[in-house]
């Protein structure tokens, strides 16, 4: 099948890679030309695992075409809008991407056109957007299809994901719009992945509902956390032990500095925005709480830091291990651990820090820090060590060896990621989060 994917950000670039993975000819645009560029090369404008093999296919394939020309989406079966949806002055969802995108393409639809929504909005959007598809194409459909990647993860999340929610229009035409989504899915779909068919309203709500949920779980433990080291307790333990429960789960229970990037902290405010202006607002009360539990985190740490060195951190040399706001990523978008890193600046501290990714994109939001390309050189010297981000490589980490770099003995360990026994035995005063 002809597709097009408009937008060639995080969400727009793997789709449109992955699609094409799948068999199907894609055209992908974007206004940016340097994007496109990089994309047209084979260079992947983010960290992504499995992104630039899969960029690097579809290129070899012949199958993908990157371009900022408009036109090219003509003759495409199904169109993506893929673009972002970022938190605007208000803490609402700003639509100008989405809406410039529907602009552009409107000129260029035929009649059986499918235009599908990836993008996460608020909800009643999707009927919106319609009612313009359909007042210049009357035979286009207008569906919602949300995305669920996890970075990291999003090619494997893009072509095998845990689900496929189709929102579609009631009659004929969302039962045609069904039929082409499964054709573009088939490959999943007969792998046996299930598929949820809703209305529109219900589709915009699953992303934003399933991150507020997330969101409120890591918020949740966090304040158990809050209690826990009142109380002399270990929050770890704890979630192993409520873990067990079924009705609760494991996942998501892990304490730490809270959750950043993306998606979760501009999404939890413009769902409240949006309760706000459908008069609902009681309703999700609720997040401001998880979200000033999961900004309290920060502020946390860094009087953590501050406790371990005596009781200021300024004129102290401190290495920040990890940047990013999740491993095996790039992003440092509302990053817990790039802006702890910011906060011990203004305090008098030197800060050198290491991320296996994530230097380039946290140098650009705060060149006042001292970047390390090694982690080795980010320990030398330091008066403590703080574990921000829990990449592989840290856990890891042989105490020793770094007791043989660092020049204190102290380690603030912000995931809850290391042994804390190991630690101890070389010597660290080690401190986790609620233990």
């Amino acid at each position: 099948m002809r597709i097009s994917v408009i937008g060639c950000g995080y969400l727009g670039a793997v789709h449109a890679a992955s699609m094409a993975k799948l068999g199907h000819e894609v055209v992908a645009l974007d206004v940016d030309p340097d994007k496109i560029g990089r994309l047209a090369a084979g260079d992947a404008p983010f960290f992504e695992p499995g992104l630039p093999e899969t960029l690097a296919e579809a290129l070899a394939s012949g199958r993908i075409e990157f371009t900022t020309d408009p036109s090219r989406v003509a003759g495409a079966r199904v169109h993506f809008l893929a673009v972002g949806t970022p938190q605007g002055p208000s803490g609402a969802a700003d639509l100008t991407y989405v809406d410039a995108a529907v602009t552009g393409l409107l000129p260029h639809l035929a009649p059986g056109d499918l235009v599908v929504g990836k993008s996460t909005v608020p909800v009643g959007t999707a009927a919106r957007l319609a009612e313009r598809v359909r007042a210049v194409q009357p035979e286009a459909t207008l569906v919602w299809n949300p995305e669920f990647l996890r970075e990291g993860f999003a090619v494997q999340d893009t072509i095998t994901p845990d689900r496929f929610v189709y929102g579609v229009p009631a009659g004929e035409a969302g039962q045609r719009a069904v039929a082409v989504l499964d054709e573009v899915y088939a490959r999943a779909l007969a792998a046996g992945i299930p598929r949820l068919v809703v209305d529109l309203p219900t589709s915009e709500l699953v992303k934003i509902s399933a991150n507020a949920f997330l969101a409120t779980k890591i918020s949740f433990i966090n304040a158990m956390a809050e209690i826990a080291e009142v109380a002399g307790a270990d929050v770890t333990a704890l979630a192993d032990a409520i873990g067990h429960d079924d009705r609760i789960g494991r996942k998501f229970l892990n304490a730490g500095l809270g959750f950043g990037g993306g998606c979760l902290p501009k999404d939890i405010r413009a769902f409240q925005a949006r309760a706000d202006e459908l008069g609902v607002g009681q309703s999700l009360a609720f997040l401001g709480e998880v979200d000033a539990i999961n900004l309290r985190r920060r502020a946390h740490v860094v009087t953590l830091a501050e406790e371990l060195l005596g009781g200021s951190v300024a004129g102290r040399r401190i290495a920040v291990l990890g940047l990013a706001f999740k491993p095996n990523s790039d992003d440092v978008r509302d990053s817990p651990a790039l802006d702890i890193a910011a906060r011990l600046v203004e305090l008098g501290a030197t800060v050198a820090a290491h991320d296996p990714a994530a230097i380039g994109t946290a140098r650009r939001l705060r060149p006042e820090l001292e970047y390390a390309d090694r982690a080795e050189d980010a320990l030398a010297g330091a008066d403590a060590v703080l574990v921000l981000t829990e990449w592989a490589a840290y856990r890891s980490l042989d105490p020793q060896a770094v007791a043989g770099l660092a020049a204190g003995r102290i380690v603030l360990d912000g995931r809850n990621c290391l042994d804390r026994d190991a630690w101890t035995a070389a010597g660290f005063t080690y401190r986790g989060m609620g233990r």
